[in-house]
């Protein structure tokens, strides 16, 4: 039973989906806006909510934290920096809702529906 359970469980073993949930908040943090599932971007905005949440907070352990999840150290020092390009100066006066979810075609080799993840 997977009651209560509000993992989504993306077909994939717990390792190999904690990578790809990893994979895709660093690349959403870099770029700013990635292309993917519907359901893998429902995933990752609640990890990436999380990171942007730590670097607003700006303390040492948060810094650490985040660290220990984002692959790219130069971004996480990116995101924590004082000066305009940093979360604190880019969400300062936001309680939440860091990122949008766009819809997109569906795509066409499998129908699955896609999406498009943004930083607001």
């Amino acid at each position: 039973m997977r009651h209560r359970c509000r993992v989504p469980q993306l077909g994939k073993p717990a390792d190999q989906r904690r990578a790809l949930l990893r994979a895709l908040t660093t690349q959403l943090l870099r770029h700013g806006r990635i292309e993917t599932t519907k359901v893998r971007a429902k995933a990752v905005r609640s990890e990436a909510e999380k990171m942007i949440g730590l670097a607003k907070d700006g303390s040492l352990a948060a810094r650490r934290q985040a660290l220990g999840y984002i692959y790219d150290k130069d971004l996480v020092h990116a995101l924590f920096d004082e000066g305009e390009s940093g979360a604190k100066a880019r969400y300062g006066n936001r309680a939440g809702g860091y990122t949008r979810i766009l819809r997109t075609v569906r795509r066409r080799g499998d129908n699955a529906e896609m999406a498009i993840i943004e930083l607001v």
